[in-house]
């Protein structure tokens, strides 16, 4: 009889912080549900790293920086508890840490690397971990497109070194040049863009900036260059684009209708 007392004593004790967790996932729930936009999370870490969010939910990863951890971390966060599917993973430079250790907590459903043979350890241990999910694994190529919820990414140039990819979504759209070659600055499109994500240490002032003519650009850690500019902040706002940089804004989201979009930033950097 006493253990049969205990029982119900048990149940009242344990029974709010059960149901206080489960009101705390129920709402987390709410705050991650899809929300019929796009959404593109450069989070604050070393290296370059892009997260994109499809209308209906899908889950797309754009290389993955050199901090592993910073990146499993942002993942988590950003990423439902529940979700452990990334629809399409691209790697634009020869390895990323950060992305092998995302394939090691998420399974790819297809894959884009550049066209390169050459070994590289941190390469070969990305695709083991494609092979052990049966992920497909694909050469980027010119005029490449595929299409997933509505959103359509494009490969605009690409080579052993680098890649030019765009991103559309209505509208709107993302050109993600932060890998870019410095042949590649040299192109001319006649599609402007909303968004740019570009290297820091490149000058903007290009045909390829000034062609897109985006209406904001993300600046980017991750490429290096032997000759960097030396131009002020406002120096490089190339036709008047709105300027962001993770150093100074924290993370970084871009949000798109289709129609509009606009730019939310943390501001963690500045604290």
């Amino acid at each position: 009889m006493a253990a049969s007392s205990a029982e119900p004593s048990l149940l009242r004790r344990f029974a709010p912080r059960v149901g206080l967790m489960l009101a705390a996932l129920l709402t987390l729930a709410w705050i991650q549900r899809p929300d019929a936009r796009l959404h593109v999370f450069f989070p604050a870490l070393r290296g370059d790293a892009s997260l994109v969010q499809t209308p209906n939910g899908l889950y797309l990863l754009i290389d993955g920086g050199s901090d592993p951890d910073a990146l499993v971390t942002a993942l988590g966060r950003r990423m439902p508890f529940w979700q452990r599917d990334l629809a399409l993973v691209i790697l634009t430079s020869p390895g990323e840490a950060g992305q092998v250790a995302a394939l090691e907590r998420y399974r790819a459903h297809r894959a884009l690397a550049l066209p390169s043979s050459a070994p590289n350890a941190t390469r070969d241990t990305w695709r083991r971990l494609l092979a052990r999910d049966a992920t497909p694994v694909r050469a980027l190529r010119v005029g490449q497109r595929l299409e997933i919820d509505g959103v359509t990414i494009q490969t605009l140039d690409c080579d052993d070194a680098g890649a030019l990819i765009r991103l559309d979504y209505g509208a709107t759209s993302v050109v993600f040049a932060h890998n870019v070659t410095p042949a590649m600055l040299e192109h001319r499109f006649t599609r402007r863009t909303s968004l740019l994500v570009y290297p820091w240490q490149y000058d903007p002032h290009t045909p390829l900036v000034e062609s897109l003519h985006p209406t904001a650009i993300i600046f980017s850690d991750g490429r290096q260059s032997r000759h960097p500019p030396q131009q002020t902040y406002h120096e490089r706002a190339v036709g008047g684009a709105r300027l962001y940089h993770e150093r100074v804004d924290g993370d970084i989201e871009w949000v798109s209708d289709g129609r509009r979009a606009h730019i939310i930033i943390s501001e963690r950097a500045g604290q």
